[in-house]
C-alpha cells in the first residue's frame, strides 16, 4: 500500500502545496480543513494540479468526535498538523482565540493518533519561537525567548505538548519544523495565499495592491535597527518549504530519524527587508507599488533569518528557488484570482 498522509489544515496555503508534493511523491493524502480561514478553491487546485480526486473532510480539529471520524474512516500512517490560527498582529487582540484553537487541536490530533495508532507527526511550528535572537542566523540551539505575541506562545506551548506526548508514551515519533516567512505560489498559479478580508502577510497586500485592489502598501517601521530600517524576514518559497514536509515524513517512515522528536529549521539562510522585498518584486514583475511608512507594528521583532545547515544535511533538503522566482509566481497567482 502507498503510504498516507493526513494534512490538516490542508485547505490552507501551505497545507495546499504540501498536499500536491505529497502526492507528487508518491504519497496519498487526506485534507481536512474547517475552511474558516481557507477555501475549497485551494482543495480543487491541488486536484486539478495532482490529477487525482484527494478526499477533503470539512471537520474542525477542535471537535474531537468530528476529527475522531476522520481517524475512524481513513487508513493513513502518519498526520502533518498545519491547522491552527496564524496572524501575529490578530493573536495579540484576540489571545484566547489563538490559545483554544492552536493548542486543543493539536493534542485532539495526538490523542487520537495513540488510540487508533498512527506514528508519525510532523507539526507546522516557527521560527517565532526564537523570539527577538540574540545572534544571526538563528540555529535549533539558539534558547527559546519569551514569545512577542500570543500565536508565538503558542508554537512555543504546541511544541512542548509534543515533546512530552512523545516522551511519555512511546509510541509516537514528531518532528517539528521551524520556518520562517513563507511566500509564493505554485509555479502552476492554481493554489497560492488566499487571505479572507485584509491581509495580514506582506506578499499578499504586495500584489493585492499591485492588483489594484489596495490603495496603498503599508511598511510598518522604517525606524528599526537595519540598514534601511525596515524589518529583515527570511523568506522562504512555499514549494520549497513543502517539499520539507515530505522529507520530514519520509525520515520517520523510513526509521532513518536520530530521536523520537527532531526540530529543524527551514528556511534559506539570507535575511531580507521588507523594503528590499518590495523593491525586488517591483523589479522582478516590472511594476510599481504605492507604499507608505506606518508605524511599528506590535509583536514584530527587528530581524530574524535561518541556518538551515542542519536541515540541508540531516533531512537532505535545502531552499532552491530564487526570490525573483518566488516574487513572480506570487504575482501569476494573483493575476489568476483577478482575472488579470
Amino acid at each position: 500500500m502507498k503510504e498516507c498522509v493526513l494534512v490538516t489544515g490542508g485547505a490552507g496555503y501551505i497545507g495546499s502545496h504540501t498536499a500536491v508534493e505529497l502526492v507528487e511523491a508518491g504519497m496519498d493524502v487526506v485534507l481536512a480543513d474547517n475552511l474558516t480561514n481557507s477555501d475549497m478553491q485551494a482543495v480543487e487546485g491541488v486536484r486539478r494540479i495532482t490529477g487525482r480526486e484527494v478526499p477533503f473532510e470539512r471537520v474542525d480539529c477542535c471537535d474531537r468526535a468530528a476529527l475522531g471520524g476522520v481517524f475512524a474512516r481513513h487508513r493513513f500512517g502518519s498526520v502533518i498538523h498545519f491547522a491552527a490560527s496564524k496572524a501575529v498582529g490578530e493573536s495579540v487582540c484576540e489571545p484566547m482565540k489563538y490559545y483554544r484553537n492552536n493548542l486543543l487541536s493539536l493534542m485532539n490530533v495526538v490523542d487520537l493518533m495513540r488510540e487508533h495508532g498512527r506514528r508519525n507527526i510532523v507539526f507546522s511550528s516557527s521560527c517565532t519561537v526564537y523570539g527577538e535572537p540574540d545572534s544571526l542566523p538563528v540555529t535549533e540551539r539558539a534558547p527559546r525567548k519569551p514569545a512577542t505575541s500570543p500565536y508565538g506562545n503558542t508554537k512555543q506551548i504546541s511544541e512542548d505538548i509534543l515533546r512530552d506526548a512523545i516522551a511519555a508514551y512511546g509510541d509516537l515519533r514528531g518532528i517539528a519544523l521551524r520556518y520562517f516567512n513563507p511566500i509564493g505560489a505554485h509555479p502552476s498559479a492554481l493554489i497560492g495565499e488566499l487571505p479572507r478580508g485584509v491581509p495580514q502577510n506582506l506578499v499578499p497586500y504586495v500584489t493585492q495592491t499591485a492588483a489594484g485592489v489596495r490603495e496603498c502598501l503599508s511598511v510598518f517601521g522604517d525606524d528599526y535597527p537595519t540598514p534601511d530600517g525596515s524589518n529583515i524576514r527570511d523568506y522562504i518559497d512555499v514549494v520549497d518549504l513543502a517539499r520539507a514536509h515530505v522529507v520530514a515524513i519520509r525520515r520517520m517512515i523510513e526509521g532513518r530519524n536520530k530521536a523520537d522528536y527532531e526540530i529543524f529549521n527551514i528556511g534559506t539562510g539570507r535575511g531580507v527587508s521588507v523594503l528590499e522585498l518590495v523593491r525586488r518584486f517591483e523589479q522582478a514583475n516590472n511594476l510599481k507599488i504605492n507604499h507608505k511608512i506606518a508605524p511599528r507594528r506590535a509583536g514584530d521583532i527587528v530581524a530574524i533569518w535561518a541556518d538551515p545547515t542542519l536541515a540541508n544535511t540531516e533531512l537532505g533538503w535545502r531552499a532552491e528557488r530564487s526570490l525573483d522566482e518566488t516574487l513572480r509566481a506570487a504575482w501569476a497567482w494573483e493575476r489568476h484570482l483577478r482575472g488579470i
